[in-house]
């Protein structure tokens, strides 16, 4: 196996990797979104956001697959990522909020499309499988 194959396999499957890759690209998105700002700012913009998608990402794969779990049906599609698209939004909302990030909207519309993008697709394919 090449070296190539081995780290692409390896990154494809590590949750370290997949936490630290959400952690970077968010986190410089954040700083983007915020470098109209001080330098202080913009760096705090993009730790805070950079540790909760960093976060995030290790709990949302699970959560869907716990709240898939217990509900049924069509309820079963459409709950799980409604709550954890809810959960999320107000997490970061609040997260920018209390560290004073000056452009939340704009800090918080990628990771936010980003992790509800991700929801939605993860949670379709556990309602088709039946796993949810």
């Amino acid at each position: 196996m090449s070296a190539f194959k081995a780290a692409r396999e390896w990154m494809a499957s590590s949750t370290i990797a997949h936490v630290g890759f959400a952690f970077l690209a968010m986190g410089a998105w954040a700083m983007f979104a915020n470098r109209a700002h001080a330098p202080p700012q913009i760096l705090l913009a993009g730790i805070v956001q950079g540790t909760l998608s960093g976060l995030l990402t290790l709990g949302l794969k699970k959560g869907l697959e716990w709240l898939g779990a217990r509900f049924g049906g069509v309820l079963a599609l459409i709950a799980p990522p409604l709550i954890t698209a809810t959960t999320i939004l107000a997490v970061l909302t609040g997260a920018h909020t209390l560290a004073g990030t000056p452009e939340i909207a704009a800090t918080i519309a990628v990771p936010f499309a980003v992790s509800t993008s991700y929801a939605c697709v993860y949670n379709f394919s556990l309602w088709k499988r039946g796993a949810a």
